[in-house]
């Protein structure tokens, strides 16, 4: 369902609040190929890790339709475009629970790349993530802390130009199938950001078992050294991280608002065509009533999500938009996952219905969100500090 359009008069002019025509190509472009290459059938070849979950002859589709590097400038291969054409593939990505890379590749490193490296670096490393014969991803994780902008298991020391690293970071996507891996580290003057090569001496990946399936690595450092030119800072950090963990939350929220959505959709046609007493279940009240509460947080989930897109599309601060965001994909998620299960009945977890990966799904990216609650209690805090009124 597009955003709703909606006009504003004021002294004779006209304000559209829709969807521009580019992005509504951009939607549907990612829509065709998706829809087309991804089915119940392709995705069982993941499932239980029967093989890595990741569909390269799709993501070569994507890459030469150019959607991944969607918000990457002309001159760097992309399309030039911005975060929310960006979050539009990825809203798409989510609505198909394709087995690519999208937000590590796209959003936490090619971005950042983009915002925050050096010229030479840029160069060197975009134009190559934009034809797909390099893929990036980011480690923002750490086990016990939920602050990318605050590393505090890995550490930074300068050894003349270069910096050593030690440490270990968890639940990195694709770091098995990357070539070059963003990271936080913890530096003497402050917090150094690098773009770390997973073949170094010293690096050592670990598979981990999620429950999407997805191909995670814990990613352990062993005195790895990183050259000059891989440091995209060595004391600004923070507020790399920062800037890279708001656009990696509200990418990941539009993941959750495709997924919800399709999911929403799947049980209401269920329903609409099930039958009991030769009536359709749709029309039982608590039935209609858990679907009703479904597209209620399927539609405030669209709405805060695009708020915080559109906001951080623009280079506006979004910390606000972006917190209240998170807690509606968390509890989205979280409800619809429960509630499609039930009005599907057992169908909902037989696994030759394709409800259940949808499922899986919302309940990853609620648990990689964090916890709604400390979410609710750090909004709090803010509001009653007076840093999230509007003024």
């Amino acid at each position: 369902m597009d955003a709703p359009r909606q006009s504003l008069s004021r002294k004779g002019t006209s304000m559209e609040f829709g969807f521009s025509a580019e992005q509504q190509e951009v939607r549907q472009l990612a829509r065709k190929i998706l829809s087309e290459q991804v089915s119940a059938q392709s995705l069982s070849a993941y499932d239980e890790y029967q093989s890595p979950r990741f569909d390269r002859a799709l993501w070569r589709q994507l890459v030469a339709a150019g959607l991944p590097s969607v918000a990457l400038e002309q001159r760097y291969g992309g399309m030039g475009f911005g975060f929310m054409e960006l979050a539009l593939f990825i809203e798409e990505v989510g609505r198909s629970i394709a087995p690519v890379p999208a937000i590590a590749h796209s959003v936490s490193a090619a971005l950042a790349i983009q915002r925050f490296g050096s010229e030479a670096m840029k160069e060197a490393v975009l134009p190559l993530a934009a034809a797909g014969e390099l893929l990036l991803t980011a480690a923002l994780s750490e086990q016990l802390n939920e602050a990318p902008a605050d590393p505090l298991a890995v550490t930074a020391v300068t050894d003349g130009a270069d910096l050593v690293l030690s440490g270990t970071k968890t639940a990195v996507p694709f770091a098995a199938h990357a070539q070059r891996i963003l990271l936080a580290a913890r530096a003497e003057a402050g917090v150094a950001v690098v773009l770390l090569d997973p073949a170094a001496a010293g690096v050592t990946l670990a598979d981990l078992q999620v429950t999407s399936f997805e191909p995670q690595c814990e990613l352990a450092l062993a005195s790895v050294r990183v050259p000059a030119a891989d440091v995209i800072t060595a004391t600004d950090g923070a507020r790399v991280m920062q800037w890279i963990a708001e656009r990696t939350t509200a990418a990941i929220c539009a993941h959750q608002l495709g997924a919800a959505d399709c999911a929403m959709r799947m049980a209401a046609s269920y329903t609409s065509e099930r039958k009991q007493f030769d009536v359709p279940v749709a029309t039982f009240q608590a039935v209609g009533h858990r679907m009703a509460d479904c597209y209620i947080d399927v539609e405030c989930l669209r709405l805060t999500t695009y708020q915080a897109v559109s906001l951080l599309d623009s280079g506006v601060d979004a910390t606000t938009e972006v917190q209240i965001a998170k807690i509606w994909a968390g509890d989205t998620g979280h409800r619809v996952s429960y509630a499609t299960q039930h009005v599907h009945g057992g169908t909902g977890i037989d696994r030759e219905y394709p409800l259940w990966r949808y499922c899986l799904w919302l309940r990853q990216n609620e648990m990689t969100l964090g916890c709604s609650s400390f979410h609710v209690a750090q909004l709090g805090s803010r509001l009653a500090a007076g840093e999230a009124l509007f003024s």
